[in-house]
């Protein structure tokens, strides 16, 4: 790629510089250039606004026989976006801005006036200093009663507003003070509310903790309830009981006026200090004495057949151990 970019041209051996022919082009030729509207203007021919920044087509040429400080000087033509109407402004290098020429008039351009009216004032007022000091004493002279004129103005003005405006600041200072007071005393009662909230809530929770120890330490074992009785016990007892009476009857024999035992109902013996849970009564042991054993009372249609059974079994056990 190297041999492609040829950076040096040949010149031959004869090669002459002022054979070579010039373009002859005319001194007001024009250019076609890109350009934005320099400031605001207004169309003379249909009265278009056109704002500054608006982008044109623009062609530009050099203006003959006008130069500032040997800067040339540039005339732009362009054309209203509305009625096509051409409006030409120039460069202005002396006040580095832009000057209208035809077809509109510039906008806002009061400012602009002001301040070339100031520097102009005050340009004429450096030459007349410079080659005169009675003029130079006259301004100052005048410059320092001009501001004494303006203070005094200054001051009239405050103390006519001092006087119209009635301000009773021991009134302002005193309601300074009591919104002050009324904001402190309201604080302290909203710090006072939150402290026995606080207080309240902690209170509230020990006498729970403490109720709640008091309750588990003081509270009764549940009452256990008595088992009832189960209503098929006796068909389970009365075999054992009949057969056991069986065998006493043939190892003692009949026992006078008592009555046989085949019809009676017979059931275990109980202890005598332990409680009956099933509603039976206990059975109560007959008199004993010391080596002999104490007689049944007789047996009687009236009484019991489990209390004389009762008394049956209490003599057999003392006449055994006898």
């Amino acid at each position: 790629m190297s041999e492609r970019k040829v950076l040096n041209k040949y010149y031959p051996p004869d090669f002459d510089p002022s054979k070579i022919p010039k373009l002859k082009l005319p001194k007001d030729r024009q250019y076609v250039v890109r350009l934005m509207a320099p400031f605001n203007m207004r169309c003379k021919t249909c009265g278009e606004y056109i704002y500054k920044g608006k982008k044109f087509n623009a062609r530009k040429e050099t203006v003959q026989n006008e130069a500032y400080l040997g800067l040339p000087i540039f005339r732009f033509y362009i054309k209203c976006t509305r009625c096509l109407a051409e409006i030409t402004f120039k460069t202005d290098p002396e006040n580095t801005d832009y000057s209208m020429e035809h077809g509109a008039t510039r906008n806002f351009q009061a400012e602009k006036l002001l301040e070339e009216e100031e520097k102009r004032v005050q340009k004429e007022r450096e030459d007349e200093e410079l080659n005169n000091p009675m003029k130079v004493l006259e301004n100052r002279t005048k410059d320092s009663k001009l501001e004494m004129e303006v203070l005094e103005n200054l001051q009239e003005l405050k103390d006519l507003n001092q006087r119209q405006a009635h301000v009773d600041f021991e009134a302002m200072l005193r309601q300074h003070r009591l919104s002050e007071e009324e904001r402190q005393k309201r604080e302290r009662e909203e710090d006072e509310r939150e402290t026995a909230a606080l207080v309240e809530e902690a209170r509230k929770r020990r006498l729970l903790e403490d109720s709640d120890s008091e309750e588990d330490a003081a509270a009764p074992a549940p009452p256990r309830l008595a088992p009832r009785p189960n209503p098929t016990a006796i068909l389970e007892e009365a075999p054992k009981a009949k057969r056991k009476a069986e065998s006493w009857e043939r190892s003692v024999g009949t026992l006078g006026n008592r009555p046989p035992l085949s019809g009676l109902v017979v059931v275990k013996k109980t202890d005598p200090g332990r409680s009956t849970r099933q509603g039976q009564a206990s059975p109560t042991p007959g008199p004993r004495k010391s080596g002999k054993a104490a007689d049944p009372a007789p047996w009687t249609p009236g009484t019991s057949s489990l209390s004389q059974l009762g008394a049956y079994s209490d003599s057999e056990d003392s006449s055994g151990s006898s």
